[in-house]
């Protein structure tokens, strides 16, 4: 059974990009060791293998403690092929813990795949670190004391996230919806061995690992910041004294007049995540889109609740924006070695090209092992408290 577009016979591994060097176990803190791969074909189950060799090779025959498995089926999941592959995977790779999810595209060894069946596997040996499964009920599990971040995938049908994530804390999570094609039914969750088709599955990571996080949400300030002086809930109606409308025309004015369209069209809403510093810095924002303008009252329709006296300035998304800010946001000084990838579709579709987060990350990152795959919505933190995000990478580092 083929896609267009895609072989209908064999295995084709992701397409050679520059070798990684391997951490040195003298000056890298011991044997951690990560590693990536990505097969395509429309045999999932000869895709999940090709895809665990290529990411166990750089662990030097140690079993991983993580295991990441992400599947682009393109194929219903109640089929049956999609739970066979991750079961296979799970089982042979010996790992000491397994997450993942499906996706409607995935990510590995420098490329990324957003048509057709593909298995990326992501693998990594943390001798020191604490890796703690859950199935979250409504709060993250009691902390033990040293977890430094936790992953979550979630099935954006059954699951309540928006009622989740103010629970969570100041613990980072970083993951995302899950977005395998089909609607209701079609995700399945892996974790820990099993497979579930339905609520969320999440990983906490603490004890002896570096991990850090990154969230682009791919944007750059427009214009001056502002103060909301007339607002209900998320409906702007003036903004510095004037109606915000008019002050989003006046952001517009200033852009070039060849520019001002695309301008317009690219402009959201960053609210400030922090009032009391001096200058706001590129990720000091939370940004939400503008879902609409009423120019008989001047207001603006903004995806999040916005409150009065809070300071806001507009922001404007473009693809090479977005890529510059992952850029920027990743810091290649941690000696980083590996990273999960959670990249918003609706990213996918501004930078016009599937393979551009995951070569960023990678590069930005000094050629660390990178997996993942494209989420119907990200998770991730921003000003020390976790949000969804649209048109969001977000990332998490591990050193």
């Amino acid at each position: 059974m083929g896609v267009s577009g895609e072989p209908t016979a064999g295995l084709v591994p992701a397409v050679p990009v520059p070798a990684r060097t391997d951490p040195d176990p003298a000056t890298s803190g011991g044997a951690c060791r990560f590693g990536d791969g990505l097969a395509i074909g429309p045999d999932l189950e000869g895709a999940a293998e090709v895809a665990l060799a290529q990411a166990l090779a750089p662990l030097a025959g140690a079993a991983p403690d993580l295991l990441c498995l992400f599947v682009a089926a393109g194929v219903p999941a109640r089929s049956g092929l999609v739970e066979a592959a991750a079961r296979q995977v799970m089982t042979a790779s010996g790992a000491r813990m397994t997450i993942g999810a499906t996706a409607a595209g995935v990510c590995g060894d420098g490329r990324a795949v957003d048509r057709g069946q593909a298995v990326a596997v992501w693998a990594a040996t943390l001798p020191d670190a604490r890796l703690r499964p859950f199935r979250p009920d409504g709060l993250l599990p009691a902390p033990d004391g040293d977890e430094r971040a936790a992953v979550l995938l979630v099935d954006p049908h059954t699951f309540p996230l928006a009622g989740f994530l103010p629970r969570t804390g100041a613990l980072p999570v970083v993951g995302g919806l899950a977005s395998a094609r089909g609607g209701p039914g079609s995700n399945r969750l892996f974790l820990d061995g099993e497979v579930h088709a339905h609520g969320a599955v999440g990983l906490l990571v603490g004890g002896d690992v570096a991990v850090g996080t990154a969230v682009s949400q791919g944007c750059r300030p427009t214009g001056p910041p502002m103060t909301v002086t007339r607002a209900e809930r998320n409906v702007l109606y003036e903004l510095a004294g004037a109606p915000a409308l008019v002050r989003l025309a006046e952001v517009v004015s200033a852009h070039p007049l060849a520019r001002r369209r695309a301008t317009a069209r690219g402009l959201q809403l960053g609210v400030v995540v922090d009032e009391y510093v001096d200058e706001y810095p590129r990720d000091g924002f939370l940004v939400r889109g503008i879902l609409d303008a009423d120019e008989a009252t001047g207001a603006l329709v903004v995806g999040g609740v916005v409150e009065v006296g809070r300071t806001v300035r507009f922001q404007l998304r473009d693809a090479g924006t977005a890529v510059e800010d992952l850029a920027l946001l990743l810091n290649p000084g941690t000696e980083s070695r590996g990273a999960l990838l959670f990249s918003c579709a609706e990213r996918r579709a501004l930078l016009g090209s599937p393979d551009r987060d995951v070569r960023a990350a990678r590069d930005r990152l000094g050629g660390a092992a990178v997996a993942g795959l494209v989420v119907a919505g990200g998770i991730g933190p921003i000003g020390g408290r976790n949000h969804m995000h649209g048109h969001c990478a977000a990332v998490l580092t591990f050193g």
